[in-house]
């Protein structure tokens, strides 16, 4: 199965959460509920196996499933981006390898690391980047995020941009989000295909205003963060600021308030899934932010709330 890009990717491409039950096993009938959830909410491509995903909580065999699962389950509808992040390069391009074997459209990926001193210097990291991208042959996406503790600069992107032909997208979220975006399209806008944002788009206004050409939201409310990237794309700046001002209240206390559990939250009352469990060590939502959050959602109304009612 493949899922080739015609043309630049761009617009909304969500992380999709991974269901569990409720005594922490894989709810594999929950995430092709998930997957069709979040097609029916018009997303332009689907990011799998990300941190929003709990990736670190899944062993190799879950991983693959999942892979697999989404890759057959999705069958073409829409893109397919695996994330593959891992400190060893021989692993991260053994999941590159098979992620382009199971049909993904590209790879995202975050920089070597480890805890907080195990770094690798630019150069190490070029041939990191430039390894996956030997063994995947796919479009890697750089994910550029405070949780790795590595410093990513303009003038290393635009290098790596250009000595890896491969790496043509970037997911920037770290502080200064739109001031890097800008420099980092000054300095190499001609070979980059795709300048996204991420955080949950809480900067989202900014970012496309800088270049942004998309956004990797949450799965919670990608309905309606698709209105305003196109709003924007289109030329109707008022129109697209409009919109995301209704939406930022959500946006913040999710991004703030509850991380990768709120979606779970929403989906589960919404009828997608029958749980919203995490894994230990991550503490369940309490109760109280879970209110706080359903009134948030109820005003905004997203597909995710409704689904599968």
């Amino acid at each position: 199965m493949t899922n080739a890009l015609r043309a630049p990717l761009k617009g909304v491409l969500p992380i999709a959460p991974t269901p569990f039950h409720d005594n922490g096993d894989l709810d594999l009938h929950g995430m092709r509920r998930v997957l069709d959830c979040m097609i029916d909410q018009g997303v332009d491509g689907i990011c799998i196996l990300a941190n929003y995903s709990e990736q670190f909580v899944l062993s190799d065999a879950e991983r693959e499933t999942l892979l697999q699962l989404s890759s057959e389950h999705v069958a073409g509808r829409v893109p397919i981006i695996a994330t593959i992040s891992h400190f060893s390069t021989r692993i991260a391009a053994e999941r590159a390898k098979r992620a382009a074997a199971a049909g993904a459209a590209m790879v995202m990926m975050m920089p070597p690391y480890h805890g907080m001193g195990l770094r690798a210097d630019e150069q190490g990291m070029l041939e990191h980047f430039a390894a996956v991208a030997d063994t995947g042959r796919l479009p890697i996406m750089v994910q550029d995020a405070p949780l790795s503790g590595v410093t990513l600069t303009v003038p290393f992107l635009a290098r790596l941009a250009r000595e890896v032909p491969l790496v043509r997208y970037f997911k920037i979220e770290v502080p200064g989000t739109a001031a890097k975006l800008r420099a980092l399209l000054a300095a190499a806008g001609n070979i980059i295909d795709g300048p996204f944002d991420g955080e949950e788009g809480i900067t989202l206004m900014a970012d496309l205003d800088a270049g942004a050409t998309g956004s990797m939201t949450s799965a919670m409310y990608s309905d309606l963060v698709k209105p305003i990237v196109e709003a924007h794309a289109s030329g109707r700046r008022q129109q697209a600021a409009a919109l995301y001002g209704r939406l930022l209240p959500l946006i913040n206390f999710e991004n703030r308030q509850c991380g990768l559990r709120g979606t779970k939250t929403v989906m589960m009352e919404g009828g997608v899934i029958k749980s919203d469990a995490v894994r230990h060590p991550q503490p369940p939502l309490s109760s109280a932010t879970k209110a706080e959050l359903m009134e948030l959602v109820r005003e905004a109304n997203p597909l995710a709330l409704r689904w599968g009612k």
